[in-house]
């Protein structure tokens, strides 16, 4: 059987920034090809993209990931069931025990603060509210009795009704195996095209009260150093339609979650040091490509730095590389794409149109939408 596979390629540059730092706040970096790269981790514009869907899907259509799953579920229950409000806490308790959560009191908890999850949980809100409803009709059915819940009726509710997010980005319980959901899609560790240096930006603040006074000293309140780099990255992600198709049981919201996927990966970026450097940038160019096959990662187009000498800078440069490397991949390896599109400012985007038809992000949004709901129609 074959497979539907969306493949996400995308040229973007970025100023001076630091928009994914480690834990010494120095840009991350790696190695590729020999040459030190600036690195964006898949972390974070996944949680960019994540962030993004937030404008583009119901908030029904969305999850919630958290170790608080006690206090979310409570006030669910509380909710949908005022009469129980006084007892949502130990209901949510129940509810998620009996679904198979480990559960502990939180650090530093205050009294009457609800146990937490012992992990992050990534949980749909369709999921918390049939968790609460479930803890709700074991109570009325109890009356004055014990409340008791069907644990495989727990477990059940709280593993189907997968938000998009959760059926795109995938959950693990590491206790609870049961539960774990297998991403549908793939996101790389953005690279830049070309070798990078981190700089540093040498500030001062002034305190604006000490300066008013004659007799003060002029000397800046505040020193300090961030560390920067620019860059032009290579960004790559990969949809698999069928598994997507299958975390979520429908045709239709397969669609739009592949339309909303492809819209947020594109359009979003990560915010660290953002009010700092102001380095919001759109794509410079993007190529979305269907295959049946296999995702095709291209970033072996870059294996060899592109310098600054490359015909016309590194953005025309790296869409070149682009173009020339995924006509020689398909050659090679008798791949022919399902459909591709490509979007991008310029005269510069125009090699990638050999590849895929030449639209706007919209047309390529809906575009591949309509292709998933073809391939999925029964």
């Amino acid at each position: 059987m074959f497979r539907t596979i969306i493949d996400l390629h995308v040229i973007q540059t970025v100023p001076p920034s630091n928009i994914n730092r480690d834990d010494t706040g120095t840009p991350k970096t790696a190695m590729y090809g020999g040459v030190r790269r600036a690195r964006v981790s898949s972390q974070a514009w996944k949680r960019a993209t994540r962030v993004a869907f937030e404008a583009l899907l119901d908030k029904e259509n969305l999850g919630v990931r958290t170790k608080r799953i006690v206090e979310l579920v409570a006030q669910t229950i509380g909710e949908r069931s005022p009469e129980h409000a006084d007892r949502a806490q130990e209901l949510a308790k129940s509810v998620l025990e009996a679904a198979g959560f480990k559960l502990k009191a939180p650090r530093k908890a205050l009294e009457g603060t609800p146990d937490e999850a012992e992990f992050l949980v990534f949980l749909s809100r369709a999921q918390v509210t049939n968790l609460a409803d479930l803890a709700v009709e074991a109570a009325r059915e109890a009356g004055d009795g014990k409340t008791k819940i069907d644990k495989s009726e727990a477990k059940a509710r709280a593993d189907r009704s997968h938000s998009v997010d959760v059926a795109l980005f995938g959950r693990m319980v590491a206790n609870l195996p049961d539960l774990n959901v297998e991403a549908a899609t793939q996101v790389a560790h953005a690279l830049s095209v070309h070798g990078v240096t981190n700089e540093y930006d040498y500030y001062t603040a002034v305190d604006d009260h000490k300066k008013a006074v004659e007799e003060e000293d002029a000397g800046a309140g505040m020193i300090g150093t961030i560390e920067f780099n620019s860059s032009t990255l290579y960004r790559y992600a990969t949809i698999d339609v069928d598994q997507l198709q299958e975390n979520l049981g429908d045709v239709e919201a397969t669609r739009r979650a592949v339309e909303a996927f492809v819209r947020a990966f594109v359009s979003s970026m990560p915010t660290g040091k953002q009010n700092t450097f102001a380095n919001r940038t759109l794509p410079d160019a993007v190529l979305v490509v269907a295959r049946e096959t296999q995702p095709i990662n291209l970033v072996g187009a870059f294996e060899e730095a592109v310098t600054a000498r490359e015909q016309g800078g590194r953005i025309s440069g790296s869409i070149r590389r682009i173009a020339t490397h995924a006509t020689e991949i398909h050659a090679a390896f008798d791949e022919t794409p399902l459909r591709a599109w490509s979007f991008g400012v310029g005269e510069r985007v125009e090699p990638l149109a050999e590849i895929g038809k030449r639209v706007s992000l919209d047309v390529a949004v809906k575009g591949a939408g309509q292709l998933v709901a073809e391939r999925l129609a029964p």
